[in-house]
């Protein structure tokens, strides 16, 4: 005889929550026993589960699977470079998975059928919306990277010019690298004399171009991120300019020193022009104005002569 169904559904449950809490019991060593436990409370409920209850359909398991192994992935990959920042170069790939598995599961947002749909059952089925927190957390993290500012339009990998300053930001590294080791061992923390000599030519290349880049940057777009350029440029040339400036104590020499010279000449003049040319022009006009005044005092006396002749 079976028993009757109103108590299946009060053992089923205790008889899951009692292999589960075994299972843990049995501490983080026994997995194998964790997943028979998990497999037999599985069969449990899938033997007298009542159909009202929400339980994702295989496909919708599969679906959340695929999301949480690329959000671990994503997760790993923006942990691992962090320091020095590497994320857009080497993450692009596992964010944009995370984008089309989010996507599969959105897309069942339309599909009306009596069986609960995944993209019901995984994204808006309760308050805290998990999947739906996590996806917006990777898309503002990227956001805020600025990462498509570094690759191609459609995000499979990285631009021309990042390719080009990254190959720059390198070929600096290497060469402060080689003048080190050339100077010796014992040499001075103030006394960088060769890495500033050599590398000059290859630093003024790398400045130039995130100069350029930057310009370009500002130039394209309004949005909140558009003054910046994608945060594995903006790290390398900080790198770059503090190994430089603070800790070699090198400086660039100036391109625009005839332009400074003389706009500064220019400046320091203006005062002696000015005053010059106001004293000039002060004294043109005496004379314009002391000129009609003898000829009218001449014409007087030739009147004054005819007039007792």
């Amino acid at each position: 005889m079976a028993p009757p169904r109103y108590l299946c559904r009060g053992l089923l449950p205790a008889l899951t929550l009692a292999l589960l809490g075994l299972a843990a019991a049995a501490g983080p060593r026994q997995t194998p026993t964790l997943e028979l436990a998990e497999e037999l409370a599985e069969e449990l409920w899938s033997a007298g589960l009542p159909g009202d209850l929400p339980e994702l359909e295989p496909e919708c398991r599969s679906l959340l699977a695929a999301f949480a192994e690329g959000s671990a992935a994503l997760t790993g990959c923006l942990g691992r470079r962090a320091r020095p920042v590497r994320l857009c170069q080497g993450c692009h790939g596992p964010y944009r998975r995370l984008l089309a598995q989010y996507g599969s599961i959105a897309r069942a947002v339309g599909n009306s059928s009596e069986s609960h749909n995944c993209a019901k059952s995984i994204l808006t089925s309760d308050r805290l919306q998990i999947v739906v927190t996590l996806s917006e957390f990777f898309n503002e993290t990227w956001e805020a990277a600025n990462c498509a500012n570094c690759l191609k339009n459609n995000s499979e990998g990285l631009s021309n010019s990042t390719e080009e300053f990254l190959d720059l930001f390198n070929k600096s590294l290497t060469c402060f690298e080689h003048n080190l080791q050339g100077q010796g061992i014992d040499l001075s923390p103030n006394n960088y004399t060769e890495v500033c000599k050599n590398c000059n030519e290859t630093y003024t290349k790398l400045n130039d171009l995130y100069n350029h880049l930057q310009s370009l940057n500002r130039q394209g777009g309004e949005s909140a991120h558009s003054a910046h350029l994608c945060i594995d440029v903006e790290d390398a040339m900080n790198i770059t300019r503090k190994l430089w400036s603070r800790t070699f104590n090198c400086s660039l020499p100036c391109s625009d020193t005839v332009p400074v010279i003389a706009v500064s000449s220019f400046i320091l003049f203006l005062p002696i022009v000015f005053y010059l040319s106001s004293f000039l022009h002060s004294k043109q006009k005496k004379r314009i104005l002391i000129l009609p005044k003898r000829i009218q005092s001449n014409a007087n006396l030739v009147n004054i002569q005819e007039k007792y002749s």
